[in-house]
């Protein structure tokens, strides 16, 4: 299972622009105005082959009476509970603050791995500055710049080493299907829906659970793991802030499945945070279901609201679009097999593998058809392409001219296949490489 990594600091410390660096996209928003990462950000890095997932946390302000701040101090608290790492982000040019002493008590506490990234050390003139921050009382300590990406090589190269091992997979396993969402989606109510026991504990009241719980579900010819992030802790346990803590759960489930079951409520809608781990589980290249859950209480429906419904949330998740979208009613058991028999499918997508010879069959015609556009009067010839032995469908086409391939001839080659091959509810990715 892939670590957790998150980055924490008070605002204005450059944590977002860090994250977007290691990251290697512009995601988090960037601003100079305090407060302004308000929503989580996650992603997926790595260093010296050692792949980890990231969490770039809002500034932490103790004792703030914004609302919003407030809220963000609990996120950062379950970011720190949820890590297997932390980033500290400190300022340079602010020197120690009381929040700065504020965080490092938090963190202390944790009992974590700590790395402390002074940032904004873009000079000579600021390194004597840095010293100040050892009053932390931090051993790992690191001089950087987030802007240019100086003194992240140390950081990482540490960081890594600090993370537990990655659990290896046994090829014999079940495929698993990991039921994520946001609390009260209905979940739990899907899963014992489908094993015919009340095996998790359902109320109205939003909840979480400490580790993701797998079910073996072995009927009308489907076997399979079940892994739920939906269940309740004990009332002591839960924190406040639910929908982040979901998503945490939902890195973790994500990491270590096969397909993704993701649950919604329809009656409040594919939102943000149902995105989030939607693109998620996308970035990790897992098979995905989406299952809009309570459709029989949605009001005012009509015989296009269904078709009407879909077309919204494949605008929400484009231009991955090609995802099973299943209606379902758990209460009722509406489509509930119909979502299992979906999943299944879809793993089957995930696993699938075309013959070499097949492959170019069907696509070399296409190419030679509808060649890349040329680009500075150079011609791209496209001669041979294979599927690359991962364990989700990713393919090299090998050319003359790779770097001359852009990302809309390369999203025509994943139609194309899509078109040919049945990769429904699978990413693609996708390789030019000189021949």
């Amino acid at each position: 299972m892939m670590s957790i990594v998150a980055i924490v600091g008070r605002p204005n410390v450059g944590k977002s622009t860090f994250f977007n660096r290691l990251i290697q996209r512009r995601e988090a928003i960037v601003d100079a105005v305090s407060g302004v990462t308000r929503d989580r950000h996650y992603g997926k890095s790595d260093w010296n082959g050692k792949e980890f997932s990231l969490i770039d946390t809002g500034g932490y302000v103790k004792g703030s009476d914004d609302i919003f701040e407030a809220e963000i101090d609990k996120q950062v608290e379950l970011a720190i509970d949820e890590a297997d790492a932390i980033i500290f982000m400190v300022d340079v040019e602010s020197g120690v603050t009381g929040m700065d002493q504020e965080v490092a008590k938090l963190l202390r506490r944790s009992k974590k791995p700590i790395f402390l990234a002074i940032n904004k050390v873009d000079g000579a003139s600021r390194v004597n500055a840095a010293l100040e921050f050892y009053s932390l009382g931090f051993e790992h300590q690191y001089n950087l710049s987030s802007i240019n990406g100086s003194g992240t090589g140390d950081l990482l190269d540490d960081l890594v080493k600090a993370l537990p091992d990655t659990e290896e997979r046994d090829d014999s396993e079940l495929p698993r299907f990991a039921v994520v969402g946001r609390p009260n989606a209905g979940k739990s109510s899907f899963i014992n829906a489908l094993i015919g026991e009340d095996r998790y504990i359902v109320t109205d009241i939003a909840g979480t659970t400490r580790d993701s719980i797998d079910t073996k579900y072995n009927r009308f010819g489907f076997e399979f793991n079940l892994v739920d992030t939906a269940g309740i802790r004990k009332k002591s346990k839960v924190k406040e802030d639910l929908e982040f803590y979901s998503v945490m759960r939902s890195v973790r489930a994500i990491e270590h499945c096969d397909v993704i079951i993701l649950v919604f409520d329809a009656t409040r809608g594919f939102d943000g945070q149902v995105e989030n781990i939607f693109w998620l589980a996308q970035r990790n290249n897992k098979g995905i279901v989406i299952l809009a859950n309570k459709w029989d209480l949605v009001e005012d429906k009509d015989t296009s609201s269904v078709k009407d419904y879909e077309k919204y949330i494949r605008q929400q998740i484009e231009p991955f679009v090609d995802v099973p979208i299943v209606f379902i009613s758990v209460l009722t058991k509406q489509r509930i097999y119909k979502a299992i028999e979906t999943a299944v499918e879809v793993y089957n997508n995930r696993s699938k593998k075309i013959k070499t010879s097949e492959l170019n069959e069907v696509m070399l015609p296409i190419i030679q058809n509808y060649p890349p556009p040329a680009y500075k009067a150079k011609y791209v010839k496209i001669k041979f392409c294979m599927q690359l032995p991962t364990p989700y469908p990713s393919f090299v086409f090998f050319c003359n001219l790779p770097q001359y391939v852009k990302d809309p001839y390369k999203r025509f080659i994943e139609n194309k296949l899509r078109e040919n091959f049945d990769f429904n509810g699978v990413p693609i990715t996708i390789y030019f490489r000189k021949k």
